[in-house]
């Protein structure tokens, strides 16, 4: 059978065999291949044979036909006999095969089925081979294979189970403290992941679903027990654990995996990680506890002894404060927790102590502070302790129980334990409220001073406190004569042979040394406040008793004798009441009919005038000549006033032009001095002014003084508004001086509040002087709106006549000659509008500029100029003319103060040189006095301006050239150059000093400021004029900390940076020149509070109503860059001297670097090159390459210096090196210098433009012809250019370090690391600038961090808009070492130069670095 199936099978496949053999044949005999014979002989035979065998299968098929039947019949039963066979065998195996996972041995039932499978798969392969012969289609028999497919599978599960089970038995030996969570985890999850690969059918078997719940219960457990292995886990937690889980068990050493799987701790996952949670969060507070516990137990208080007494004294630190308050917010945090009930206790113990301690250090600090303060007065002076008997006597208790706690403090120097103490707490808030009634006491004491002697109301309290401690030393007190007199310095006390000088007072001295002699001695002793009032008593007696006799004796000698006889004030009044007197007689011989009366008085007074003028060109003291001055100034307003009634031909002494003057007269009944204007009426209120000048009187000075006299008489107060530089101030002052009454001049700020503006309100109304508010819209309107309330409670009690009456609920005495007067400049910045309720209190007068020709040629004429007319006429034609013509520029000012200082510059020259012509001596000033302020481009117009008007005069400048000598000296040791044009402005600001108080150094930066500054200063030295100077930079700073402010709630006054230098410079006695230079950008906001320093008045008003004069020695210096921000106001009141940047140039500062170079072939080398490029380079960068920020020539020169520093190391370039080295070394530096900022847009890359410029300008270094000049460095060895590139190290990648972090090096970042490098081992300040993300802070940190911590200190600080100096302060002081690096990180420029006061444009932040770089 097996052969028929054969033949069957390969019949087609021979029988189409024959037919492509022949065709091959005959293919290879066209190409002549022959082949055997046999082979033709085969394939004759061949195809016969085949089929002789077909046909023998035919025959053979039909015969064995029957037997097959039978065979066929057989095979089916057999079939269906094994169909049946496996069927029950496929029941009983999915009964019997271990599908459970609890099922017993399995893999021996497995075995034993897998034999039976074995046996029927062989059956059925013995079915299926006959019935293939037969041509008998079989049955598929699935079950058998599905079960064969079972075998396997569960064969599998079961090895997995067992690897499982084994593998967790194993674990649960170790003991549980042993275990490794993470390798277990792991293992765990690769069995989790093999079980998932599992076929899926498996999936339904519960062995399957038993072994997954294993591995994920046991994954579970495992999370607990990692979370169990906590180190927070105590003792209580266990507890907690067995609560839960509701079995016992011991947690001991020996405690195996196997333990605490048992607890089945998958079901209690929840409860196992809040078990877990509380135990780390208690144990945080545990650690939070033991810090507090180390950090308390070593805080020592530290401790400095009190100055007078050695009591050792609480020094304030900050840290501790700071620690102490961090520590107090985390025990709050601890209390606010949940987990707090088992430290319950120690937290609320520890916050007990904390907050005792912050309570006793506040309130120790207060009483230390008040004790101190109160000490110097009830225990160091005596004349205190006899006035406050009873307050001195409970202040001794006080002192000795706080000295007894000081001590006790001093033996616990732990801060708790010394905070501590049992009933500590108590005792301070017992002293402080026993100190509090001292102080109380103290106020209330001061406060009868100044009722007594209400002028004690312009003294701060330390200066009163000063004179009341004195009280018994009348000359002690003396320094304080100043701020309660208007006039008098001191006082001449009757000397007593051998012995100290008595306390009789002889007479007074006037602040211009005029000596006046009281009209009868003065008895200083007894309380202060009486003989001070006895001084002011004499004082006016004196002054009264002078006009008695002067108004007697004045027509009994020529006036210009007469005027000898007498000081200043007296000699001035009386000419003024005989003039009103004269002009009356006048008037009646008018009116009998002698028509010239008037005229001839007019000559009589021109031909005084004359007389006076005359004296004033010969030799006159200092005093007698301003006393000259002073009666002239008067004197031409007198004569103006009669040639208008003349010119106008006033008959009557009723006419207007004449009423509306101010006109004294005598009264001889009353013996007492009268001013009238108009239909009012002033008792004169003899005053002692001195020896002063007095302003010129012009149309608009009489209308203001109108204006403001009537207001007076209405009972209202007036208010001169106007722009700067119009003399509201000054007029105000002027009319007290003609009438004899102190004017206080207060310089309003925003420091000042209701309470301040009050007690000065009280000192006028009770000592009847007049007070003038400086640019008083700077007030707050807040505080401006209790003012209004203030004032018009003065004015209702002046109209309703009162003695006595209430003011801010205390009754006080009134004199009704006060005036409250406001000056205003309307719309700068930083000024508030007035409250409609004080607006109606003040009459305003508008202040016009005035008639600058008028006052100048009567100052030309007090002067001493005979042709004062035509001169003046001139030198406002100047002034208008470059108002106009000249470029408008900020620090330019051609207004009064201006034409002021420079006539008495005039007036200087005239009296130094009395032969000159009087047009050259005005010539000379005008030009000498005004180039030192006007720019380069405008010195040719000013010039053709002054030779316009001063035809063909060319006079020398005046010179000192010993003084000059000097300068040079003081230069050179400055290590300086002592140029000439440099020199020239040493003496310039010398000059400007001797006329001005303030004076403006204005420059950009570079142009030799500072040094200019510091030339003069060595110059005072080497002339031993001893000089003190004092700087700051006040933009770094508030204006609290500026000028000291009160604190609101406490009274308290802390004075300010300015304030306390200030004092200390006019408290030193030695007449040499004392500076304070104030280095920072003007803001109004600062500036405007020197107001008062700044003009005549000289006097610095503090919100706590000290007054710290300006002496005659010292001077206010600013040094700026521009006036951009500053008013008007600001400017007029400062002379300036201006640096042009061509002034200096680049030669000195380069000169002096070269001249520190140490080899001399080097410094000839360098001085050539210097010449040979820089003029060329500094020209081309003016005009055509834009850089990305803006910086100065002097800048980029001294980059270059700085570079050239680096460069030019000896190793690098040898002594006997050649001149074309150091060329190529300069050529690098200079085209970094001036070619590293320049900024690469999206139109033009102007690198590569200056690259291209410089290789066309500079031949002589060659450079590489690829890429720019940029691209190159000079490779030591060689000498050559070589590309950055060449330096670029191999980039390694760490693995531990974030892709992000790390820094792969390009040409860029290696040509800025070079220079970084080298500068900063130079110790030369770096900026980085270019946009966001260009990589600047990478390349600073990466730098610093590769820096030696030992010896350099990073600090990292991010600089914005609001960064503050105290901000930057903080990091900058807590670093003690070596090396600093700042930076400033967003290091891009809007954070510098942007910052938030739009108002002024500089922020307080950089203006404090920039105080620190310099």
């Amino acid at each position: 059978m097996g052969h028929l199936m054969a033949l069957k099978e390969r019949q087609s496949s021979t029988d189409e065999m024959f037919e492509p053999l022949k065709q091959t044949i005959e293919l290879l005999k066209t190409y002549e291949q022959e082949l055997p014979e046999m082979v033709f002989k085969q394939l004759e035979e061949l195809p016969e044979k085949w089929n002789n065998v077909k046909k023998m299968a035919v025959t053979m098929r039909q015969q064995v036909a029957p037997l097959q039947v039978n065979e066929v019949a057989v095979l089916r039963q057999r079939c269906s006999a094994f169909d049946l066979e496996q069927q029950q065998f496929w029941e009983q195996f999915r009964r019997e095969a271990p599908f459970r996972f609890d099922s017993i041995d399995p893999h021996r039932v497995l075995d034993a089925r897998h034999t039976e499978i074995q046996q029927m798969e062989s059956t059925m392969a013995s079915i299926s081979e006959a019935a293939g012969l037969f041509e008998v289609s079989v049955p598929d028999y699935k079950q058998l294979k599905q079960s064969r497919k079972e075998v396997c599978q569960l064969k599998e599960l079961w090895d997995t189970i067992g690897v499982v089970t084994s593998s967790i038995h194993a674990w649960e030996t170790t003991r549980w403290k042993e275990v490794n969570v993470e390798a277990l985890d792991w293992e765990c999850k690769r069995f989790a992941r093999h079980i998932r690969n599992l076929d899926k059918e498996v999936r339904a078997w519960d062995a399957f679903t038993g072994l997954e719940n294993m591995v994920l219960n046991t994954l579970t457990s495992l999370r607990a027990v990692a979370e169990l292995q906590n180190p927070a886990i105590r003792e209580r937690h266990w507890r907690q654990l067995m609560q839960a889980t509701g079995a016992s068990f011991t947690m001991d050493e020996d405690a195996t995996l196997a333990h605490l799987l048992q607890l089945q701790l998958h079901h209690f996952e929840d409860e196992v990680r809040g078990i877990v949670d509380k135990a780390v969060k208690e144990m945080a507070m545990e650690k939070t506890l033991k810090e507090l516990q180390t950090t308390w137990a070593s805080r020592e208080f530290q401790y400095e002894p009190h100055p007078r007494t050695n009591v050792p004294q609480l020094q304030s630190d900050e840290d501790l404060i700071e620690v102490l308050e961090d520590n107090q917010v985390q025990l709050q945090n601890l209390m606010m927790s949940k987990y707090i009930a088992f430290f319950l206790e120690d937290v609320s113990g520890w916050q007990k102590k904390l907050s005792m301690a912050d309570a006793v250090i506040s309130a120790w600090f207060h009483v230390q502070r008040t004790w101190s303060h109160l000490e110097s007065i009830f225990i160091g002076s005596e004349d205190i302790r006899a006035q406050l008997p009873q307050d001195s006597k409970r202040f001794e208790g006080i002192d000795i129980d706080f000295k007894e706690l000081a001590y006790a403090a001093q033996k616990t120097p732990n801060v708790v334990e010394a905070t501590n103490k049992p009933g500590l707490y108590e005792k301070l808030e017992d002293l402080q409220s026993r100190l509090y009634l001292c102080e109380k006491a103290l106020a209330e004491y001061l406060d009868t001073k100044r009722l007594a002697f209400p002028r004690f109301y312009f003294l701060s309290s330390s200066d009163l406190l000063d004179a009341l401690s004195n009280g018994t030393a009348p000359q002690q007190v003396q320094r304080h004569l100043s701020k309660l007199f208007d006039n008098m310095a001191k006082m001449q006390f009757q000397p007593d042979a051998g012995e100290p000088p008595t306390k009789i007072s002889l007479g007074m001295y006037s602040k211009e040394g005029e000596y006046v002699a009281f009209s009868e001695p003065c008895d200083c002793s007894g309380r202060v406040e009486i003989w001070l009032n006895r001084v002011l008593a004499h004082m006016r007696a004196t002054v009264r008793h002078g006009m008695t006799e002067g108004v007697v004796a004045y027509e009994e000698k020529p006036r210009e004798q007469w005027l000898f006889d007498y000081p200043a004030q007296v000699a001035l009044t009386c000419t003024q009441i005989w003039w009103t007197t004269e002009v009356g007689i006048a008037f009646a011989r008018l009116e009998e009919g002698y028509e010239n009366a008037m005229k001839d008085y007019y000559k009589k007074q021109v031909a005084q005038l004359k007389t006076l003028i005359t004296m004033l060109i010969g030799h006159l003291s200092k005093g007698d000549r301003q006393k000259i001055m002073t009666i002239c100034t008067i004197d031409v307003h007198a004569r103006d006033v009669v040639a208008k009634m003349i010119a106008q031909k006033v008959d009557s002494a009723q006419a207007f032009l004449w009423l509306s003057q101010l006109r004294h007269r005598w009264d001889d009944e009353a013996k007492h001095c009268f001013a009238n204007i108009c239909d009012a009426q002033f008792l004169y209120s003899y005053e002692y002014l001195g020896n002063t000048p007095r302003l010129v009187i012009t149309p608009l000075t009489d209308r203001c003084y109108i204006t403001l006299t009537q207001s007076l008489h209405l009972t209202m107060s007036g208010a001169p508004a106007g722009p700067a530089g119009t003399g509201k101030t000054e007029t105000t002052k002027d009319l007290g001086r003609a009438l004899g009454i102190m004017v206080y001049v207060f310089n309003c700020s925003e420091q000042m509040d209701y309470k301040s503006c009050g007690n000065i309100y009280k000192g006028l109304a009770q000592t009847g002087a007049w007070g003038c508010f400086d640019e008083f819209n700077r007030i707050s309107v807040e505080v401006l709106s209790v003012v209004a309330v203030q004032v018009k409670s003065i004015q209702d009690a002046i109209r309703d006549r009162k003695q006595r009456f209430n003011f801010l609920g205390e009754e006080i005495s009134l004199d009704p000659s006060v005036g409250i007067f406001i000056t205003m400049n309307p719309g700068y910045a930083g000024r508030t509008e007035l409250p409609e309720n004080l607006k109606a209190l003040f009459r305003p007068c508008a202040m016009v500029v005035p008639d600058f020709e008028l006052i100048c040629e009567i100052m030309l004429v007090a002067e001493g100029f005979i042709e004062a007319r035509s001169l003046a006429r001139k030198f406002i034609t100047l002034y208008q003319l470059c108002k106009e013509l000249l470029s408008k520029q900020d620090h330019y000012d051609w207004g009064l103060r201006a034409i002021k200082s420079v006539l008495v510059v005039a007036g200087s020259l005239k009296r130094g040189d009395p032969d000159r012509p009087e047009d050259q001596v005005l010539m000379r000033s005008l030009r000498d006095f005004n180039i030192p302020k006007i720019v380069t481009d405008d010195i040719p117009v000013f010039l053709g301006l002054i030779g316009d008007l001063f035809p063909a005069l060319d006079v020398p400048r005046r010179r000192d050239l010993n003084f000059e000598a000097l300068v040079r000296k003081a230069v050179v040791d400055l290590k300086l150059q002592a140029e000439d044009n440099f020199v020239l402005k040493v003496v310039q600001l010398e000059e400007l000093l001797a006329v001005r108080h303030s004076v403006f150094v204005v420059g950009s930066a570079g142009t030799g400021k500072s040094q200019v500054l510091k030339s003069l200063h060595k110059t005072y030295q080497i002339m031993k004029r001893r000089p003190v100077w004092a700087d700051l930079n006040p933009k770094a700073v508030t204006n609290d900390e500026l000028f000291g402010i009160i604190n609101p709630a406490t009274r308290e006054w802390k004075d300010g940076l300015f304030s306390s230098i200030m004092r200390e410079l006019a408290n030193i006695t030695h007449d040499g020149p004392k500076w304070i230079l104030l280095d920072g950008d003007i803001d109004p906001m600062w500036i405007e509070s020197l107001n008062t320093v700044m003009d005549d008045n000289k006097v610095l008003t503090l919100a706590s109503n000290e007054r710290i004069p300006l002496n005659p020695t010292m001077r206010l210096l600013f040094e700026i860059s521009h006036l951009r921000t500053a008013t008007p106001a600001t400017v007029s009141r400062a002379g300036i001297l201006y640096i042009n940047p061509a002034d200096l140039g680049w030669n000195p500062p380069v000169s002096s670097w070269i001249d520190k170079r140490e080899m001399q072939t080097e410094r000839a080398n360098l001085t050539i090159l210097f010449d040979k490029y820089l003029p060329t380079c500094l020209d081309t960068l003016r005009t055509r390459f834009k850089k990305i920020i803006p910086i100065p020539e002097q800048s980029m020169v001294q980059m270059l210096c700085h570079l050239l520093e680096c460069l030019l190391a000896e190793e690098d370039i040898p002594a006997d090196c050649p001149k074309e080295t150091y060329e190529l070394y300069f050529v690098f530096a200079a085209i970094w210098a001036f070619g590293g900022a320049m900024v690469q847009d999206q139109l033009v890359d102007y690198r590569a433009e200056f690259s291209k410029w410089w290789l066309t300008e500079f031949k002589t270094i060659k450079f590489p012809s690829q890429g720019t000049i940029f691209d190159y460095y000079i490779d030591p060895a060689t000498k050559k250019f070589e590309p950055w590139s060449k330096l670029i190290p191999q980039f390694e990648f760490d693995p531990e370090i974030p892709l992000q972090a790390c820094l792969v090096h390009t040409s860029e970042t290696i040509r800025v690391c070079y220079f970084l490098e080298r500068l900063m081992e130079r110790r030369r300040p770096v900026m980085l600038v270019g946009t966001a993300g260009t990589g600047k802070s990478v390349l600073v940190g990466t730098k610093l961090a590769s820096l030696d911590a030992e010896e350099y200190l990073v600090r990292n600080v991010p600089f914005n808009y609001y960064t503050t100096s105290a901000m930057l302060q903080a990091p900058l002081f807590h670093s003690s070492s070596t090396v600093l690096f700042l930076i400033l990180s967003p290091a891009f420029l809007p954070g510098l130069s942007n910052p938030s006061q739009a108002r002024s444009s500089t922020q307080n932040g950089v203006q404090y670095l920039d105080a620190k770089e310099s």
